[in-house]
């Protein structure tokens, strides 16, 4: 087997210029969403456990959802919740066949990212 210098050998220049493809940032977002909808989940339970035994358990969570930090958690809840629905929604659309070529996939990403942000502000609005 040849010597080889592992030490000395540059790395692949791919690492320099490659820039993230917006389809493969959705879809990367579309599965911390799903995580992020998981654990928003257990918050949700808590709370509905937590009335359903005592009142001082009820006041505790309730108090900590109504906060302002509670506040920020379900609006990025509200927020994950519209970017995963509307994530799957454009795997339906691949899946029937259309919207396949690369410029308008780009663009159904960034519109992900615009309508989730703006169901999810609509929402903060009406509630």
């Amino acid at each position: 087997m040849a010597d080889v210098n592992r030490g000395n050998r540059p790395l692949s220049p791919h690492l320099s210029i490659y820039r993230p493809q917006m389809t493969a940032v959705s879809s990367i977002m579309v599965r911390i969403t799903g995580i992020a909808a998981l654990l928003l989940s257990v918050l949700v339970v808590w709370w509905l456990l937590a009335a359903a035994t005592s009142e001082t358990a009820f006041n505790f969570i309730d108090g900590l959802m109504r906060s302002f930090l509670g506040d920020l958690v379900m609006f990025g809840g509200a927020w994950a919740l519209f970017y995963h629905m509307l994530g799957r929604l454009r795997h339906v659309i691949w899946d029937l066949g259309y919207c396949l070529n690369v410029q308008t996939s780009e663009k159904l990403g960034i519109g992900m990212f615009v309508l989730a942000t703006v169901l999810a502000v609509a929402t903060a609005l009406v509630v």
